[in-house]
């Protein structure tokens, strides 16, 4: 029998996919203000390590972070497929460099699972949720938590 309570709570999300190491990660389409291809990155003296440098985005200076530096993944160098995802995350724009990005994928929150509770250390405190798809797991990130409000606020004043 049709539940129509069921299916109201049941909404679409929009997220953007893209890859670190072979694996496949999301983030809502919500928070991204824009995918660019890597231009040239400045580097920024002192820096914290996970900071690859700086860009000049239309006349402002966006910090990118290595996504991969972050997550504990290991470097990887930058190619023709590596771009920048350039994020809202607590007021501040802040690019993050991926591996690729893939597509933007439409998700039923009835799918979303909740992330494992596997302690704070590693990449596992940005996981937002995972997803099951026919073609593997997609880890979804919660890009409030890619950065505490101290290390935006460090990297805010490059």
């Amino acid at each position: 029998m049709y539940d129509s309570n069921e299916n109201r709570s049941d909404t679409l999300s929009r997220w953007v996919t893209f890859t670190l190491a072979d694996e496949v990660y999301g983030i809502d389409v919500m928070q991204i203000r824009e995918v660019l291809r890597c231009p040239e990155i400045s580097p920024v003296p002192g820096s914290p390590s996970y900071v690859r440098g700086i860009i000049n985005l239309r006349g402002n200076v966006v910090a990118i972070i290595d996504t991969r530096s972050r997550f504990g993944l290991p470097p990887h160098e930058l190619d023709d497929n590596s771009r920048i995802i350039i994020l809202e995350a607590k007021d501040y724009m802040v690019g993050f460099m991926v591996d690729s990005v893939s597509e933007v994928a439409e998700l039923n929150s009835s799918g979303v699972e909740p992330a494992p509770d596997t302690g704070s250390h590693g990449s596992t405190k940005y996981i937002a949720g995972l997803y099951n798809r026919d073609d593997g797991l997609l880890i979804l990130v919660d890009a409030n938590k890619l950065l505490s409000d101290d290390e935006l606020a460090e990297i805010a004043s490059f």
